[in-house]
């Protein structure tokens, strides 16, 4: 049976990143597979957004480089919030030049993104030292990667050998790599031939480009409903961003946590119809 069929609790036991089992964990604890992408260039929206979805969320995505009034304190703040509503955390570094670049641009200048953030992601574009040297950072730290293996936008070019290329520089780093953003399950991809599955690998999937309500922004950017997403290609993690939060300069908070509660729901709603898929 693949490993992403069983319970989050069950897969949570059996990672080897602490950063993994962290965040089954807390999708267990919470009945919660949804991460909030936080999108904003201000503080004050950022903390109310993750203030108002926090109870409703296991993760939590930031993209800490967009706020226009950034300060060391808003991290602090985001820090009480994650221990106040018990989610991790994501930057959405997608990191993509050499080794020692990437481990300077993950550990210092204004944001030290490592000493804050549970889980970051790179690009695989730059080959295996990209891993490596974001590992001597973040190993230490007990620090989880993520590769972009698949996107949501028409016309990516992260997909064929790319993807499998991706998978497999993963398999070479299973205690740091703990997974990928992705569209569909990665069980299989990049093997050779002769080469078999490893029963003990069990990758999370974070898939974007979920929505209840569009199919798309304009910008290229293209949504599945949670249901295709958990239920007919595997995600793990949903994220979602304007469509629980909209516009943020027409915001209103109560909404901000209908939509999160209603999102919380349809993405537990569709594993558990995994869950009965595989006792069927």
């Amino acid at each position: 049976m693949a490993a992403y069929l069983n319970t989050y609790a069950d897969r949570a036991k059996k990672q080897i990143n602490p950063a993994a089992r962290d965040l089954l964990e807390a999708v267990e604890r919470k009945q919660s597979n949804l991460c909030v992408s936080v999108d904003v260039t201000s503080s004050k929206d950022f903390l109310s957004i993750i203030d108002a979805v926090g109870p409703y969320v296991s993760l939590i995505k930031t993209h800490i480089d967009i706020i226009e009034d950034f300060e060391p304190s808003l991290i602090l703040r985001l820090q009480e919030l994650s221990a106040k509503h018990d989610f991790l955390i994501f930057e959405d570094r997608k990191f993509a030049d050499i080794g020692n670049t990437v481990a300077l641009q993950y550990s210092s200048g204004v944001h030290k993104i490592a000493t804050w953030s549970h889980i970051t992601n790179a690009h695989p574009v730059p080959g295996p030292s990209i891993i490596k040297g974001l590992a001597t950072v973040g190993l230490p730290l007990r620090r989880g990667l993520l590769l972009l293996a698949e996107m949501s936008t028409a016309g990516a070019l992260a997909r064929g050998a790319y993807t499998e290329d991706a998978v497999r520089m993963a398999r070479d780093a299973r205690d740091f790599v703990i997974g990928f953003i992705a569209q569909h399950r990665m069980e299989g991809v990049g093997l050779r031939e002769g080469e078999k599955q490893d029963d003990a690998e069990d990758y999370l999937i974070l898939t974007p480009g979920v929505g209840l309500d569009a199919t798309g922004d304009g910008l290229g950017q293209q949504y599945r409903t949670p249901q295709e997403a958990v239920l007919s290609s595997g995600s793990d993690i949903i994220i979602v961003g304007r469509g629980i939060y909209g516009n943020p300069g027409n915001m209103n908070i109560n909404e901000v946590q209908r939509q999160a509660e209603r999102y919380r729901e349809a993405g537990w709603n569709a594993y558990l119809q995994r869950l009965n898929r595989r006792e069927e």
